[in-house]
C-alpha cells in the first residue's frame, strides 16, 4: 500500500511519522518531496530508502491514497487515488480544488476529539455571557464597580445551527448543563430534550427562540454569507453571536451594523474570512467583538491519525468506512 501525504502544517514530518507507526506495512512518500525526488528520479537520480523513503519510486508508480490537509494547487494534477483522507472536518478547501479527481470516494475526519473541545468552548461562551462576563471585562478597564442582575438560565435559550455530529455534541452538552436548546438543520434531526427545526420553513421561529446563536453550518455554496443582515435581524434584540463554523458565513459589515445599532449584545468569532486575521481589521478593536485565533476545536495530531489510520485499513481491506464526503451536499 503507497500513501502520499500532504499537510499544510508545518510539523507535517512529525504527522506522517505518527501515522506511519499506525501502518507499518505501508509505504509513505511526504510532499513535496515525494514530487522533488521524483522528477529527479526521472533523471536518473533514485530516491533514498526508509520509513517514508524512496520517493522517487513512489511518485513514479502512483499512490494508493492520499492523506492531506490543505492542499497547493496542483497537488491533483495528473494524479489518481482509490481514495482521499482529509485531516480535517471540513472540507471546503478540498471541493474547491479544479484538479480534484470527480470520482474518487473522500472521507473527513471525525470527532478525533474536537467535539469535547467544542463543548467547553461553546459552553465557556454561554456562561460569559449569561453572567455578564463581556459587561464586567469592559467595566473593569473604566474603574466600574457595578452589578448587574443575573440571568436566569432557564430562560436563556441557546440555539445551534449546524446539527452534524460536532453540533449535535454541543447540544447535547448544553441540555445536560440545564440550558434550553434549540436546533436548526437543513434536513430532520432529533435530540433527546431538544427541539429541533428544519430547513427554510423552520428557520423564522428558530431564531426568533434564540437568544445565543452558535453557528456550526458547514461551509457550502448554500451557506456562504449565511450570518447576515435578514438572518440577525430575526433574532431578539439583545441576542448574542458564536461563529465557530467557518468565516465565510459571517457578513462582516452586517454584523458590525447589528453591533452597533444595539440589536446584539456582542459576538465571539473564533473563524475569518481571512486567516490569521490582520492587524487593522476593526473586529480586534470592536468593544463587542471577542477574538479567538480558531482553537475553538483545535486537531489532536495522534488520536487524528489513529482514526485514519483505521479508515484506511478499513478502507483497504473493502469495508465500510464512515466520514464519506457527499459532494452533492459539500460535507
Amino acid at each position: 500500500m503507497k500513501i502520499l501525504f500532504q499537510s499544510a502544517d508545518a510539523d507535517a514530518q512529525a504527522s506522517l511519522d505518527l501515522l506511519a507507526r499506525q501502518l507499518p506495512q505501508a509505504h509513505f512518500d511526504l510532499w513535496p518531496q515525494a514530487a522533488r525526488e521524483g522528477q529527479a528520479g526521472s533523471e536518473g537520480q533514485a530516491g533514498s530508502e526508509g520509513q517514508a523513503g524512496s520517493e522517487g519510486q513512489a511518485a513514479r508508480e502512483g499512490h494508493d491514497v492520499a492523506v492531506c490537509w490543505k492542499p497547493p494547487p496542483g497537488f491533483f494534477r495528473g494524479r489518481r487515488f482509490r481514495a482521499i483522507f482529509n485531516m480535517g472536518a471540513g472540507v471546503d478547501a478540498l471541493l474547491q480544488d479544479p484538479d480534484l479527481p470527480a470520482d474518487t470516494p473522500i472521507f473527513r475526519l471525525e470527532d478525533a476529539g474536537m467535539a469535547e473541545q467544542m463543548e467547553e468552548y461553546v459552553a465557556w461562551a454561554a456562561l460569559g455571557y449569561l453572567r455578564n462576563m463581556d459587561v464586567y471585562a469592559r467595566q473593569q478597564k473604566r474603574a466600574e464597580w457595578t452589578q448587574l442582575d443575573p440571568r436566569p438560565r432557564e430562560n436563556f435559550c441557546i440555539g445551534i445551527m449546524g446539527l452534524g455530529l460536532l453540533g449535535q455534541r454541543v447540544a447535547r452538552y448544553l441540555r445536560a448543563m440545564g440550558f434550553p436548546v434549540r436546533g436548526w438543520n437543513r434536513s430532520e434531526r432529533s435530540i433527546d430534550g431538544v427541539t429541533c427545526h428544519v430547513g427554510e420553513a423552520g428557520l423564522g421561529e428558530f431564531l426568533a427562540n434564540t437568544h445565543m446563536l452558535v453557528c456550526m453550518l458547514p461551509l457550502t455554496p448554500a451557506t456562504q454569507g449565511v450570518l447576515n443582515r435578514a438572518l440577525l435581524a430575526q433574532l431578539p434584540r439583545g441576542a448574542y453571536l458564536v461563529s465557530i463554523g467557518r468565516g465565510l458565513h459571517l457578513v462582516e459589515t452586517d454584523l458590525l451594523n447589528a453591533l452597533d445599532s444595539g440589536h446584539l449584545a456582542g459576538a465571539l468569532l473564533d473563524v475569518m474570512p481571512q486567516e490569521p486575521l490582520p492587524a487593522d481589521h476593526v473586529f480586534w478593536r470592536h468593544p463587542l467583538i471577542t477574538i479567538t485565533p480558531h482553537i475553538s476545536a483545535q486537531t489532536l495530531m495522534e488520536a487524528s491519525m489513529h482514526q485514519i489510520a483505521e479508515k484506511i485499513g478499513a478502507f483497504m481491506r473493502g469495508e465500510a468506512v464512515s466520514g464519506l464526503i457527499d459532494r452533492n451536499q459539500g460535507y
